[in-house]
């Protein structure tokens, strides 16, 4: 079995100060020099996937030149924040005191109203991963939102959901994942080209 690597993207900038799951944002893809220079620094070669949302369907098309497109695939869509989408996180913490601090202290099976858990997250990614890895790709950039490249942190350092959690993940970063035979090894963590 040979590595393959796996070079989690995440979206452009959406200038957001709520909770931005599943709602359709735009990204700011304005700065162009950054996107050049992240389109350089990821293989040349690879396959290219995104989530479904606009704003990693737009990040993913600024960087595609070259690479194999892969179809948009809704299973690398953010958490699904159900009602607390939209919500600035001090309305989140009023409305819901206890299971917003539980939703981060002890992510797992905690969910908002209508939303998704951690666990729910990793369930629906592993497949759809697993098949990335598994492809004839030496190399799969994934563009794609904070929480799924958190938890894909979580899968390749073999630590909790909370200390995944604790890593920054910035638009426009790179976390390279690799999967091969002696398992996940994350190589790069929140690279900004």
């Amino acid at each position: 079995m040979s590595i393959t690597r796996l070079w989690w993207v995440r979206h452009g900038p959406t200038h957001e100060k709520a909770f931005t799951g599943w709602r359709d944002v735009p990204a700011d893809l304005s700065d162009t020099a950054r996107i050049s220079r992240l389109h350089n620094y990821l293989p040349h070669d690879a396959a290219l996937v995104s989530s479904d949302l606009l704003r990693a369907r737009a990040t993913a098309d600024a960087i595609s030149a070259g690479r194999t497109r892969l179809p948009h695939d809704p299973d690398f869509r953010e958490l699904d924040f159900g009602v607390w989408d939209g919500l600035h996180f001090s309305e989140v913490s009023d409305l819901h005191p206890d299971l917003s601090r539980a939703y981060w202290e002890t992510p797992g099976d905690v969910k908002p109203p209508e939303g998704e858990s951690w666990n729910e997250l990793h369930a629906r990614l592993r497949p759809k991963v697993d098949v990335l890895h598994r492809s004839a790709y030496e190399d799969v950039v994934i563009v794609a939102h904070m929480g799924v490249i958190l938890s894909q942190i979580e899968r390749a350092l073999g630590v909790t959901p909370y200390k995944a959690m604790s890593h920054q993940i910035e638009p426009l970063s790179v976390t390279r994942i690799d999967v091969g035979p002696n398992g996940w090894r994350a190589e790069v963590i929140n690279h900004q080209p």
